[in-house]
Formats: structure tokens, sequence, C-alpha cells
């Protein structure tokens, strides 16, 4: 059963989890250019939140994740569909990329970033239902455990 962290790793959960996230962001925006991407940003995000979560208990890292994991999975599938219709709408054959300039922080946006970021959000949905459901299952087993032993 996974208890509360020790003091050096609570400490070094909120120390470690904003440059983890921050370095997932950065992994995300150079995918396209260099190695790095949707899947590899979305798992270093997730080690973010596992170690959230070894730190500070389940309850903790879904208060602040705000949303659901599942949910995550569902917004990032949309978000992957989503990025085949800008194609269509101009004619191109799917899943052809389409550019547009920020022009305010000169920015180029794009429908493989949507892509990128709908695989983010389903990598990192997806490790964390699973480590969710493994964290929830032992709960359950450690308490039936401690029921069948404990007589009052």
């Amino acid at each position: 059963m996974i208890k509360p962290g020790t003091l050096i790793l609570t400490v070094a959960a909120r120390l470690l989890m904003p440059l983890q996230l921050l370095f997932s962001v950065f992994l995300l925006l150079r995918g396209h250019d260099e190695p790095g991407g949707g899947f590899i940003a979305g798992l270093v995000a997730a080690g973010a939140f596992a170690l959230y979560l070894f730190a500070f208990g389940r309850r903790a890292m879904h208060a602040i994740l705000k949303v659901s994991p599942r949910d995550l999975v569902g917004m990032g599938l949309l978000l992957g569909v989503l990025s085949t219709l800008p194609a269509w709408w101009v004619g191109d054959p799917f899943f052809t990329a389409q550019w547009w300039t920020i022009p305010i922080i000169d920015f180029k946006a794009s429908t493989p970033l949507i892509f990128d970021i709908g695989v983010y959000l389903v990598v990192l949905g997806s490790v964390l239902t699973a480590i969710s459901a493994l964290i929830k299952t032992d709960q359950e087993d450690q308490s039936d455990s401690e029921e069948a032993t404990w007589n009052p």
C-alpha cells in the first residue's frame, strides 16, 4: 500500500514536478524539427504526476490534475481527429499538414502540433489511468487483508 512519502520525497516532488512539466512542454514543442513530440512528452508529464502521486497519494494527484485521466484520453483522441479536418477544408489529402502563423507572438501553429498535443493527452491519460487503477487495487487488497487479520 502506498503511504504518503518521506520528507525527502515530498520536497523532491514539489521541486521536480514543475520542472518535469516544463520539460515535457519543451519536448512537445520541439518535436517537429528534432527528436521529441507528443509521446515522449506525455511520458515525462506522466512521470511528474506519478512522482506527485507517490509523494502525496491518489487524492492529492487527482486534486492537482483537476481532470479525470480518462477524460484526458478522450480529449486527446478528439484533438487527433480534429487535426485532420483543416486539410479536408482546403481540399488537400487526409493528414496533410496545414500551417498558420500567429502574428502577435510569431508562433507557427500547425495541424501536426494539434495532433502531437492529442497524443500527449492520450499518453498522459492512459499512463495515469493505469497507475491510478494499480494504486486503487493495491489499497483495496491491503484493506481486505487488514480486515481478514484483525479480530476485535
